[in-house]
């Protein structure tokens, strides 16, 4: 039986805490830490936090906190061994224990993937949700819940033992994301102690980022596959495509790796790259999702090699998206618009539509909804991303083209369900009053109510497919 991968874990004191410690930041952030270390040195060794489940500590620990990023080219498999892990933490076993990391004073900078729905904000608006019974619970209890919670009372620590702040480096797709948690951030403290808002708004530092890379979900295939190929088992692989990218605002409090030496982008303004990330990826990526799903397609791969999705998602790009973009100095974004049509062909990538398709409502704002928004004022047609909506409104409903259950996955699942109604004007006049999904601008446009009205019989009546090749 092949051994089981494993290292002597490292002494070295860490620098970053790292909240949300799933597969995305493993295959991507914790790379990019790991490679400026070694150009660079620093002590940078990451935290990391699991904010919910037992499952990835427990899978790291035995190998040393060491785990493997397989790379997936279309020409062949490349393994990488990742080593910067010093330790892993499960919140809610011991929350005090997270604390004390982030208020440790070597830590300077505390990361975050913890996905649009873990900000407890709306994402219509952006603010603190101060009804989301985990923020109720981090009012009333100094051992917090949630990662705005966590983010404040160990700051509220540092302050009282005299220390510095830490760089809060969000690294999830949200517009302005760094805005977005700063605000947040503030609310919270605010609503705990005002002189603590005070303090962080004019100490902390929340630098807006843009990430970009692939990651799929680990199968048990992947490990009996990357066993085979390294001769050891690792029980905590993460699979990613070959591209990579990362841009950060260069506004760190204390200090950071040396990050631009291996490749990181460090600007003035992320804006327009999240935007032209957010709306020409994200958006699209959520498209195929919804559309590839309900026509019957398991990944994003086999939706973009069908000629109707290839069609359909180069019209988006060309005629709704860009139109709607300033491209970021040194980008050309028709030949973005090709390398991602190239990612999505990728057959080794192996992204399942039903995970891209997860948390659609706190999703959708970003992806999509701004972009019609934003085509609407501007006169432009924006039929593909309507359409693209309708399929999220199908998709809810619980049940596909064939008549069989969907499990949505979605913090407002049940809601979204209960809206579905036979006539489709009544399920659009229910999804458009959803505040905190769509944007005043779309609720109160009834030529926008109309067509997706129209989009979403279309979807019922003739299927994903036949719509997306009239589009």
């Amino acid at each position: 039986m092949p051994a089981r991968l494993t290292r002597t874990p490292s002494e070295a004191p860490a620098g970053i805490v790292h909240l949300g410690l799933g597969a995305f930041f493993r295959a991507h952030g914790a790379i990019f830490v790991a490679e400026a270390m070694e150009a660079s040195g620093g002590d940078w060794g990451i935290i990391g936090v699991s904010l919910q489940s037992t499952g990835t500590r427990d899978k790291l620990a035995p190998q040393g906190w060491a785990y493997t990023a397989l790379e997936l080219g279309p020409q062949g498999e490349t393994p990488q061994v990742v080593s910067v892990l010093r330790d892993v933490l499960v919140a809610p076993e011991n929350p005090q224990a997270v604390l004390d990391a982030m208020a440790a004073p070597e830590v300077r900078i505390v990361s975050l993937t913890v996905t649009e729905k873990g900000y407890c904000h709306e994402p219509s608006t952006g603010r603190l949700n101060e009804h989301h019974p985990d923020i109720r619970h981090d009012l009333d209890n100094p051992l917090p819940k949630s990662a705005p919670g966590f983010l404040v009372r160990a700051l509220q620590a540092r302050r009282e033992a005299r220390l510095p702040p830490f760089t809060v480096l969000c690294c999830d797709n949200l517009p302005e994301n760094g805005r977005v948690v700063r605000g947040v951030v503030l609310d919270l403290a605010r609503l705990i102690d005002p002189a603590l808002a005070d303090w962080i708004a004019a100490n902390g530092a929340f630098p807006s980022t843009m990430v970009d890379r692939i990651v799929p979900a680990t199968t048990p295939a992947d490990l009996d596959r990357l066993e085979a190929l390294t001769g050891a088992r690792d029980e905590a692989p993460v699979m990613h495509e070959p591209f990579r990218q990362w841009v950060i605002e260069d506004d760190f409090c204390a200090g950071r790796p040396d990050l631009g030496a291996v490749g990181v982008q460090l600007v003035a303004d992320v804006t327009p790259f999240e935007h032209m990330k957010l709306r020409m990826l994200n958006g699209t990526h959520s498209s195929l999702a919804y559309l590839g799903y309900l026509a019957g397609h398991e990944t994003i791969a086999d939706t973009a090699r069908d000629p109707v999705f290839a069609a359909f998602v180069r019209r988006l790009w060309q005629d709704e998206i860009i139109p709607a973009l300033a491209p970021p100095p040194g980008e050309d974004l028709g030949a973005y618009a090709e390398a991602l049509a190239a990612r999505y062909e990728n057959p080794a990538i192996r992204h399942r539509t039903w995970q891209i398709a997860m948390d659609g409502s706190q999703k959708l704002p970003q992806r999509i909804l701004g972009t019609i928004a934003e085509g609407r004022a501007a006169g432009r047609e924006v039929a593909g991303l309507t359409l693209a909506v309708a399929a999220w409104m199908r998709y809810a409903s619980g049940t596909d083209e064939k008549g069989a259950p969907i499990e949505v996955k979605d913090p407002l699942a049940p809601r979204l369900a209960a809206l579905w109604r036979d006539d489709p004007a009544e399920t659009v006049a229910g999804f458009l009053a959803l505040s905190e999904v769509f944007p005043p601008a779309l609720r109160e446009d009834q030529g926008f109510a109309a067509e997706l009205t129209a989009a979403l019989d279309g979807l019922v009546r003739r299927g994903a497919r036949e719509m997306a090749a009239a589009i």
